[in-house]
């Protein structure tokens, strides 16, 4: 019988129908002062009633995502907000209106900073900065094995030591989270063209030479590069209030535990892991942001580029797509997990490459949880979820969710970790006429993976940047306090 895996949920605050914690508060509010008025005038009742429900509409009403229409209608506000003020535009170069001189990133990766350390064992790996949240990120290159002509049993001892891997990093000090890119891109053939004229044996015969030579000029041709990258990202404050490390010291600290992180990736089925140059992340980041420099990177070999020129040139946010110079990109973001049991390739079709779609990346951003947190967590959750079933009526969704909420509450006891985990999809054309094929791919290839995806109106620039595997927390980024996103 083929193992299936599932229970994952969301959580949510307790409250009444729809409403979380804040909006249930609000509403009895609103009862209390309805009551109160009507002691004192009938009209005051009535006012009062109608501001409640005023108020209330907004949320209550939700769409298919579980979207209320408030967190809409701040999304738009805060788009018309930005775009009056020009934040949707970013010119850089030497006539650049942004950035003079350079061609830094955009955004949210506008003050990063890339450095080059060395780890235990002696490789240089690069370092990204955000000066911002105080976040170091150390990217890995992996060669995934991939699961074709795989026995199943071991395609289930990968999954299992993939999820002890996520389960280490709660034990990881300061670690805050954690990424896997999946990048599907054409392959230009310039790699197996160097790699075979640096192994040719000048005295080979001359067939076997027609023969290298008919591959490298053939092979090529309709084939992808798929990449896979590993970020995880550290925080220079150990705990909230406590003084930021410099530097140095987070690149020794960071240097002492890339052996140990990317040794264990190999028993997952990511292969050998090893930690990015600064020179590779730099070309990995500018051909995402230019997808038309990929043959000109390609061709300079290991010749370095400096993070200062790794950005666009010009970029201009759309609200439903993002335009950067020779790419047009449209990225998604998981609305909700799978529901039920799955099969390990469930999401085998959705990190393939697509034939109408240039560049593909999807992304799975981590957040674990630390052992004492996720004990309180799944708690709450278990009774969150148990004060739905409290009412006379009760839905076969919340009976279902009180199981999953008491088989997670079990799990967290024998030892299990606790992750807060997203996805992110971009797709990147090279024209806006292309745009609505990569849609539609993508609308298909969604439903095979059991995941609902919305498309990030408003935010095209932050998740572009949030999907590269360059450690953005994107909830250390918002505006709205974590405490009143939850209750919402």
């Amino acid at each position: 019988m083929e193992r299936t895996y599932g229970n994952w949920r969301k959580p949510v605050s307790p409250g009444i129908g729809r409403l979380g914690m804040l909006g249930t508060g609000i509403l009895m509010l609103g009862l209390v002062t309805i009551a109160l008025s009507a002691m004192v005038s009938l009209w005051a009742a009535v006012i009062a009633a109608v501001v409640l429900g005023v108020v209330m509409l907004p949320l209550v009403v939700q769409d298919r995502h579980g979207r209320t229409a408030l967190q809409a209608a701040t999304a738009r506000i805060a788009w018309w907000r930005g775009r009056s003020r020009g934040w949707h535009l970013y010119r850089s170069g030497p006539l650049g209106i942004t950035v003079r001189g350079g061609h830094r990133l955009p955004g949210l990766m506008a003050a990063s900073r890339l450095v080059e350390a060395q780890d235990s064992y002696g490789r240089p790996f690069a370092m990204v900065m955000i000066p911002s949240t105080g976040h170091y990120t150390a990217v890995f290159e992996c060669a995934a094995d991939g699961a074709a002509l795989v026995d199943q049993d071991q395609i289930d001892t990968w999954v299992a030591y993939w999820g002890q891997w996520l389960a280490s990093l709660a034990f990881e000090p300061s670690l805050v989270a954690a990424s896997v890119t999946i990048e599907t891109a054409p392959d230009l053939g310039y790699r197996l063209q160097r790699e075979v004229e640096g192994n040719v044996d000048p005295n080979a015969p001359e067939l076997a030479r027609q023969t290298l030579e008919e591959i490298t000029r053939t092979y090529p041709a309709g084939s992808a590069q798929v990449s896979t990258r590993v970020a995880v990202t550290y925080s220079a404050a150990p705990r909230p209030g406590a003084k930021r490390r410099t530097m140095e010291e987070m690149a020794r600290e960071i240097g002492t535990r890339i052996p140990g992180l990317t040794a264990n990736l190999a028993m997952t089925g990511a292969g050998t892991a090893r930690p990015m140059t600064a020179t590779e992340l730099a070309k990995a980041v500018r051909v995402a942001y230019d997808p038309d420099a990929q043959s000109l990177l390609e061709t300079l070999g290991d010749e370095e580029i400096s993070w200062d020129d790794a950005g666009p040139v010009a970029a201009q946010e759309y609200w439903d797509r993002y335009v950067h110079d020779s790419g047009v990109s449209v990225t998604w973001g998981m609305s909700e997990a799978p529901r039920g049991e799955v099969l390990s390739n469930v999401l085998t079709g959705l990190v393939s490459p697509h034939r109408d779609i240039a560049r593909k990346r999807v992304t799975l951003l981590y957040r674990p949880y630390d052992p004492g947190a996720a004990a309180k967590i799944v708690e709450r959750d278990r009774k969150d979820a148990r004060f739905r079933i409290s009412g006379a009526q009760t839905a076969a969704r919340d009976a279902v969710a009180v199981a999953a909420a008491d088989q997670s509450a079990r799990e967290e006891a024998k030892g299990a970790g606790l992750v807060r985990f997203a996805m992110l999809v971009t797709a990147t054309v090279r024209s806006v006429e292309e745009l609505s094929l990569a849609t539609a791919a993508i609308d298909t290839l969604a439903p095979p993976a059991r995941v609902q995806l919305r498309r990030m109106y408003g935010s095209q620039a932050s998740a572009f940047a949030a999907a590269l595997p360059l450690g953005i927390v994107l909830p250390d980024h918002l505006q709205v306090p974590a405490m009143v996103r939850e209750a919402m």
